[in-house]
């Protein structure tokens, strides 16, 4: 007879393999279609609030595997929150203005064209390019299965949020804390703008290393009593900034030395110098930095007074101890430039080049060659003409700032620019800006921890925050300035007026329409006496303000502020998160908000930054043709995301084997549970049901505990450990007999069967925020036992599962059954048996005694459990000093179960006998 079909055998129609690739966009499109995320709100109405406010990617060109992380690891927050029952609010956004864009548009048009067009008509070429590259980006991050607000995202550019960027400007010059200023700031000559600190990247550059004489005046001379040669040594690397120098700045704390050769440095760099062949000894004279204050040095570029001052910034770790100052070229000197009155030369244009300043204040021999010529081309000749008193000049490599967009290195140069007070106080509050951030970020939660410091770190170091930029494609400073005074109109009336016209026009009207038009009716104020500041505003204040545009405004229903988590890579301590807490303490006077997330970037295997031209580009797309998108979102869960990611082939063929482990695990879930109609009570099950319960609960805890600390990788590491050892490797694996061979309603069956529907049913909105398709597709496919009445996976809510204590000695039986099958495998090795149902278990223990001897036998997978036998045995294995024997089975093989219980060859044994009887 032909057993098989009296058999309960698994029956379920999920797949074994996921065709990912061709499955996924499917589901995806149902989801979108039927406003999955709208209902993901309705399902939590009243519910606690959980608000992630999305860094806004920028909109040029197609996602990369950096965006796919940093939104795949946003959207497994926001679900996770939303199958532990919080009521969820996920708008995403993109900055759309900004340099790449418009340099895009240059590049397309060609700098000279580009040049002949009206402002207006760029503006509206940048604009048409963001808007391909948002829908681009859109649909690129929905075919991740990132589930979002996609219908009403935030774009940077819409009307209504340009004015409140504007607004936001304007709440920041209400605070008191816009000042305008002729400053040094890091200007690109390459793209002929200011650039914020977030936007300098550092590169190595080759530059020169002087050692330059300035010789003291005559009265200088006469004070130290010392009429022969005596001159200031300085040193710098930057050559071509010797035209502007004003000042010598020394420490002053120190000691300073005039040596024989006439040359005066500090005494504790004064050997260092003398070993490197820059001054010769001995020390004719010790000289106080105090001493020398207000006496005057001359340049020997242009024979024009440089002023000595003292300035604590003057370091003794290297250089001379003398610091050649230049008010327009760098920050230490423009502050020496406020204290001392110095006067600010700034003879570089905003190309590079000097300009007619060089003529004008002759601050160069023939200076007329030097207009037009490029700053790092002039170091040279500069060089040569310092002649005689050029005391060493070298080349070497270091470090140094360049434009994170044109990779060209980047000057200080002093131009007029508008500038956030780091320092200053708030109107309304009682501590500097500064002081706010601060105390804010020890407020804020952070993960991992070390970027609290980091964060603090450069907001204790940082200056003001330059906010204006001289390009086209921005938000514009849109202010009135008295073309006579100069005086800014911050006119509140004219500024909400200006706002308005934003908000219905777009700020491309700052450029289209006039003054008259632009002004406040009522104002009061001539239009013919007014003229608009044309500078653009930093792209960073643009992002560093969307918390107000968003989240504080009623334009959208993206959550509350200030917001549960930030969440981006760890460059934006620097960038965003940096500048939205900027803006909204000077404004709100507290962070935008409670937590922050930083994530590190991806690497290729080897752990080298990815780029085309070596060929290790992983592209998100490709990796959903080839693999499917779960396995690129499994690969970022159980990635150590905290810092860089790898990402190749070979990698995300191993986050596939886990995904079918995963997978296969639940098809056995499924297949098993088919015919399940009523589940039994908790307390009704037997002993190997409530250590598997048991143990699935200690784990969905510990994962649970792993995700509320964001650590998903943990997490997903101890649920495959315990899918593929206590759950799979075990408890699915000893309860198949009774399965498939006891009667379909038998309490053994109906326990094992009501188990793993426990766990499934807790186990799928655990998976869910990473594998949320083949958990929608396995909730399609799932019996009622499971679903009960969900519709999909979107109506499920997390429940951790009863906690249930067995008197089954688990650790014992754990290492018994370890110990068994290292027996066994020597066994089949020799060819003495095929499978472990030939054996029987001989023994006596009181650790045995909570289970049934067919849960014994169950757990062995053997046939039978005896306490003695005559047989001579196979083996034997020891445990916690317990000693059992392995024999041969002493029934006969039953044609329908196999295990070796029936009486006689060819016949069942008692227990299939009585299945079939019923």
């Amino acid at each position: 007879m032909d057993y098989k079909s009296t058999l309960n055998l698994p029956k379920t129609d999920f797949p074994m393999r996921g065709n990912l690739p061709q499955n996924e966009p499917k589901r995806y499109a149902r989801w979108f279609e039927e406003g999955i995320y709208e209902r993901m709100k309705k399902n939590r109405e009243g519910a606690e609030l959980f608000t992630l406010h999305d860094g806004p990617p920028y909109a040029n060109g197609k996602i990369h595997i950096g965006h796919a992380l940093n939104k795949i690891l946003k959207d497994i927050i926001v679900k996770d929150h939303y199958f532990q029952g919080y009521a969820v609010r996920f708008t995403p956004g993109w900055d759309c203005h900004g340099l790449p864009i418009e340099q895009q548009v240059e590049k397309k048009l060609g700098k000279a064209k580009k040049e002949q067009l009206p402002k207006t008509r760029i503006r509206q070429l940048c604009r048409e390019h963001a808007a391909k590259f948002v829908e681009v980006q859109k649909e690129g991050f929905k075919s991740l299965g990132v589930i979002a607000d996609w219908e009403r995202p935030y774009i940077t550019m819409d009307y209504r949020f340009e004015a409140n960027i504007y607004r936001a400007l304007c709440d920041v010059a209400g605070k008191g804390l816009l000042v305008e200023r002729s400053k040094p700031v890091y200007w690109s000559w390459a793209e002929r703008t200011a650039l914020a600190e977030a936007e300098v990247e550092y590169e190595d550059k080759e530059d020169y290393s002087i050692y330059v004489a300035f010789e003291l005046g005559d009265k200088a001379k006469e004070k130290l009593g010392h009429p022969q040669a005596a001159a200031l040594v300085i040193w710098t690397t930057t050559p071509w900034t010797l035209p502007a120098n004003v000042a010598i700045s020394l420490n002053p704390e120190e000691m300073y030395v005039l040596t024989r050769d006439g040359y005066i440095v500090a005494e504790k760099l004064f050997d260092d110098l003398e070993q490197s062949g820059v001054v010769e000894g001995p020390v004719e004279m010790r000289i106080p930095a105090r001493d020398l204050e207000g006496l005057v040095a001359i340049n020997p570029l242009n024979g024009r007074p440089s002023r000595i001052v003292l300035g604590e910034h003057v370091s003794m770790e290297n250089g001379t101890g003398a610091v050649h100052t230049a008010p327009g070229h760098g920050e230490d000197d423009y502050r020496m430039g406020l204290l001392y009155g110095l006067e600010v030369v700034m003879p570089v244009d905003e190309e590079g080049r000097y300009d007619e300043t060089v003529v004008r204040l002759g601050l160069l021999p023939d200076a007329e060659r030097f207009v037009g010529m490029h700053i790092f081309e002039a170091n040279e000749e500069i060089i040569r003409l310092l002649g005689k008193s050029l005391l060493k000049a070298e080349r070497f490599n270091h470090s140094y700032p360049h434009c994170w967009r044109s990779h060209t290195p980047l000057i200080f140069r002093a131009t007029r620019q508008w500038f956030i007070s780091v320092d200053g106080t708030p109107e309304g509050a009682e501590k500097s800006l500064r002081t706010l951030a601060l105390e804010e970020i020890e407020k804020t939660r952070f993960y991992p921890e070390w970027g609290r410091n980091r964060l603090k770190s450069m907001v204790e170091g940082r200056p003001d925050w330059c906010i204006s930029r001289q390009r086209d494609w921005g938000v514009p400073i849109a202010f009135f300035r008295h073309k006579k005074t100069g005086e800014v109109i911050l006119d509140e009336k004219v500024l909400n007026f200006v706002a308005m016209i934003f908000e219905m026009k777009g700020c491309d009207a700052w450029y289209e329409l006039s003054v008259e038009e632009l002004l406040y009716p009522g104002s009061g104020y001539d239009p013919a006496e007014l003229e608009k500041v044309m500078d653009i505003l930093d792209v960073w204040f643009d992002s560093g303000s969307t918390w107000k545009a968003v989240l504080k405004s009623r334009d959208y229903d993206a959550g509350a502020f200030p917001a549960d988590l930030y969440l981006e890579g760890s460059d934006q301590h620097r960038g965003w998160f940096q500048s939205s807490l900027l803006l909204s303490c000077a404004i709100e006077h507290r962070a935008p908000y409670k937590a922050i997330l930083t994530h590190g970037f991806t690497v290729d295997e080897k752990g080298e930054k990815m780029s085309k031209s070596k060929g290790n580009v992983v592209a998100p797309d490709e990796v959903a043709k080839k693999f499917g998108s779960e396995i690129l979102r499994l690969w970022v869960a159980m990635s150590e995301y905290k810092s860089d990611l790898k990402i190749s082939d070979a990698i995300l063929k191993q986050v596939a084997e886990n995904y079918r482990k995963i997978r296969n695990t639940f098809r056995f879930l499924l297949a098993n549970v088919n015919d399940l109609q009523e589940p039994m009570k908790p307390e009704e099950l037997g002993e190997l049901e409530r250590w598997i319960l048991g143990e699935a609960a200690k784990v969905f805890g510990a994962m649970r505990e792993s995700f509320e600390r964001y650590d998903f990788s943990k997490g997903y590491h101890t649920l495959v450990n315990f899918l593929t050892n206590e759950l799979s490797g075990v408890y699915l694996d000893i309860t198949k007999d009774r399965l498939y061979c006891d009667v379909a309603d038998a309490p053994s069956r109906r326990g094992a069967q009501t188990a793993m529907a426990m766990i499934a049913r807790a186990l799928l909105p655990l998976i869910a925020p990473v594998l949320t398709h083949t958990a929608d597709e396995l909730v399609e496919y799932a019996p009622e036992a499971i679903k009960g009445e969900a519709k999909d996976i979107f109506d499920f809510t997390y429940a951790p599962l009863p906690e249930l204590e067995s008197a089954m000695d688990a650790p014992f039986m754990l290492s018994a059954r370890e110990a068994f099958f290292e027996v066994v495998d020597g066994l089949k090795k020799e060819g003495r048996i095929k499978q472990t149902l030939e054996l029987a278990i001989v023994g006596e223990s009181g650790k045995f005694a909570a289970l049934d001897p067919k849960d014994v036998a169950d757990w062995f997978v053997v046939s039978e459990w005896l306490k003695s036998s005559d047989a001579e045995p196979l083996g034997h294995f020891e445990t916690d000093g317990e000693r059992f024997a392995i024999v041969p089975a002493p029934g006969h093989k039953c044609p329908r179960c196999w295990r070796f219980a029936a009486e006689e060859e060819d016949s069942l044994c008692p227990r299939c006998r009585e299945v079939l009887a019923s």
